[in-house]
């Protein structure tokens, strides 16, 4: 069964002959893995054997799919945000509306002429997709994104004190949004469109459930029509404490719901599929608060057993990862316990681990009997 076969029947509810992984990781933690696996960081994905493959092609990519080597480096993106490189992660140097008055903040424009070159971004991806399942993330999609051009306590301000200012302020981030997953899925024979916008906080959402559903609901919708009318699944992204507007999403279209941060108020997996696997699948759920990072081996993968047997009572809709990135001061141990469980066994692991290696000593070595040839 190939990636894209096991993760369409999973979210079809239909047999397959594992649960499917995908994970994401703190960057650290990568490089610790592949350094334990002896491969590049780049080859740790094929190495673990995910079965979804996906990149950035909205604001998303300023932050993550820039990569600058050094402390204090950093960027421009095509919104005009600034990024300067501080620890792993590109963050905010600058918000280019942050100080803006009304008239600027409403004669804002959004880089539509670029859209062309940030699909160049799945490129890669694509080449992947006779056997891997492919999704293209348009996050952040709406409040996000305004708090990346305005600084999040001034969007804060807007949505309390000026609902006018701030509804044409999600009104031109959900333009460029459904513009920009309609260009992705028209050019790309993707699997699924992914959404997203932290709405979560650890204890509850970042404004109302009344708020969100006046002011950010019918733009998700518009968005995630782009993808139901073309056939495919969508997927939506939010951290935290979601749980109120889990209905309002699935009323609007959204299929798999990320990442299931368990130790959330109304987070409760077991909860959240009970009350609402019928019609939402879901992605994430392994604590990486304190299982991954603190618990033992045997933990991990006793408790990820149970979270699998939980998430597919009903035949499946569910696809495992971490409820965040994995972090860095996980064990090696417990990450290969973690696929393990899903039935990825560690032998697999590093089977794949060397002959990524062996390919990469193959091509040295071609490499070095050229320049040798050429002398």
């Amino acid at each position: 069964m190939t990636s894209k076969e096991r993760v369409q029947r999973a979210l079809r509810r239909q047999p397959v002959d594992r649960v499917p992984v995908w994970m994401w990781f703190h960057p650290h933690a990568a490089q610790r893995l592949a350094a334990a696996l002896e491969i590049p960081t780049a080859a740790l994905v094929e190495a673990l054997g995910d079965d979804v493959r996906q990149t950035w092609v909205g604001n998303n990519h300023a932050m993550e799919g820039i990569v600058h080597e050094h402390e204090g480096e950093g960027h421009t993106d095509d919104w005009g945000v600034e990024w300067v490189k501080e620890g792993p992660f590109n963050q905010i140097r600058h918000s280019p509306l942050a100080e803006a008055d009304a008239d600027a903040v409403r004669g804002y424009l959004y880089p539509f002429a670029r859209i062309p070159a940030l699909l160049d971004n799945l490129e890669p991806v694509m080449r992947q997709a006779a056997e891997r399942f492919v999704g293209c993330d348009v996050s952040p999609c709406l409040v996000e994104m305004v708090c990346r051009l305005r600084g999040m306590e001034q969007t804060l301000f807007d949505l309390a004190a000026d609902p006018d200012l701030a509804r044409a302020e999600l009104a031109a981030a959900a333009a460029f949004a459904v513009s920009l997953s309609a260009a992705a899925c028209d050019r790309f024979a993707v699997d699924w469109l992914w959404t997203g916008d932290d709405m979560g906080s650890q204890r509850g959402m970042i404004m109302s459930p009344a708020m969100w559903c006046d002011l950010v609901r019918p733009h998700l919708a518009a968005i995630a029509a782009v993808g139901r009318k073309r056939g495919l699944w969508v997927a939506y992204h939010s951290c935290g404490a979601i749980r109120p507007i889990i209905p309002d999403l699935i009323e609007i279209g959204i299929n798999v719901l990320n990442p299931i941060q368990c130790n959330c108020p109304g987070m409760e997996a077991a909860a959240l599929k009970r009350d609402f696997g019928r019609d939402l699948s879901f992605h994430g759920g392994v604590d990486t608060q304190d299982l991954l990072p603190n618990g033992s081996a045997a933990d991990v993968e006793r408790e990820t057993a149970r979270l699998i047997e939980v998430m597919t009572a009903d035949g499946g809709g569910f696809i495992l990862g971490a409820s965040h990135a994995v972090p860095p001061e996980t064990p090696v141990a417990n990450i290969l316990a973690m696929y393990a469980a899903a039935g990825v066994s560690a032998a697999e692991i590093h089977d794949r681990a060397a002959a990524i290696r062996a390919r990469g000593e193959a091509a040295a070595g071609a490499s070095s009997a050229s320049r040798r040839r050429s002398d």
